[in-house]
């Protein structure tokens, strides 16, 4: 039976990729401070082979016995979290990773990272691929998470190329379903939560700067599948189908019936204006790409953020 560790676990991703490693065959341990995740996350799952450790991975980390896999997701990850959380997202990021790496070495594990398309910055290259080196503001305030995930790169090639760790480096483009928080920031559960409320949407400038959706599920596979794989350079997982976030909103405002509209509001600093990834690798190495459409995924996340918009007004 592989046994699997996943730093993160309690979070929106790590909790979906909990699920994923039991779907098939793991021992899972989820390690989670707890800082942005919720073990409310982790309520459905019922298997004597999933154990749950509350632990801050930024402090020395060890786990006896064998260890197969390292599914390093630990750090907080929206603009509000990493901006309210500017030396944790570091720390995690350089301590964290540097501590999961050493797991990973000593119990010959492959160890996986999950970087984001935040490491390409404010593009100047379009869609992204794997050999664009990036656009970033080191000291801007997007920077402590920008840079803490440039920095574990780095630091897993490191690893790799001086101790002979199996490593894999995931660069996750922006994901959307089930288990988002409501007050995560992310444009996702803003509007989902504005349109539900019948509220206007915000939009932050015009609304011409892009992104693209992929849903939880179809994430998750791609990483378990790079993590099965024998890629060792970073590796582009996310939905290539783009558009801007303008026509998002009036998307989601169509979907839920809101008929409040749009406000306009000062775009944030350091902002990307585009974001797209190029998937061609991931299709070719690891014979991946999304399944899920975006209409299918949205609905899926609608009905999720109603019941958990009724159940915590409920509990409050």
């Amino acid at each position: 039976m592989p046994r699997s560790i996943v730093t993160g676990g309690a979070g929106f991703i790590g909790s979906h990729l909990c699920e994923h490693l039991l779907a098939n065959g793991h021992e899972v341990i989820c390690i989670d401070n707890l800082l942005t995740g919720t073990t409310d996350n982790l309520a459905q799952i019922k298997s004597d082979r999933f154990t749950f450790l509350k632990y801050n991975v930024t402090n020395y980390l060890f786990i006896n016995g064998e260890l197969d896999y390292v599914f390093h997701l630990a750090s907080p990850a929206s603009p509000v979290d990493y901006l309210e959380l500017p030396i944790q997202t570091m720390k995690v990021g350089a301590l964290g990773t540097l501590n999961a790496l050493g797991l990973a070495k000593a119990k010959n594990a492959t160890f996986l990272l999950a970087s984001t398309s935040e490491v390409y910055g404010d593009p100047e290259h379009h869609p992204q691929e794997e050999t664009y080196w990036g656009n970033v503001n080191p000291i801007g305030p997007r920077g402590v998470y920008d840079e803490a995930k440039r920095f574990a790169e780095a630091l897993t090639m490191a690893y790799s190329r001086y101790h002979g760790v199996k490593t894999r480096i995931a660069r996750i483009f922006n994901t959307f379903g089930p288990r988002m928080r409501l007050k995560d920031g992310r444009v996702v559960p803003n509007f989902m939560c504005q349109a539900l409320a019948k509220k206007p949407l915000t939009v932050y400038g015009d609304g011409s700067q892009t992104r693209s959706f992929c849903y939880v599920s179809d994430l998750v596979e791609g990483l378990y599948k790079l993590m099965m794989s024998s890629e060792l350079d970073p590796t582009n997982i996310g939905n290539p189908s783009e558009m801007s976030i303008l026509e998002f909103a009036k998307r989601i405002n169509q979907l839920t019936g809101n008929s409040a509209g749009i406000v306009f509001e000062e775009l944030p600093i350091d902002d990307p204006k585009y974001r797209r990834p190029n998937i061609g690798k991931a299709k070719r190495v690891l014979n991946w790409e999304p399944k899920i459409a975006l209409a299918e995924g949205l609905e899926r996340t609608l009905e999720w953020f109603k019941i958990e918009i009724a159940r915590t007004a409920q509990s409050e």
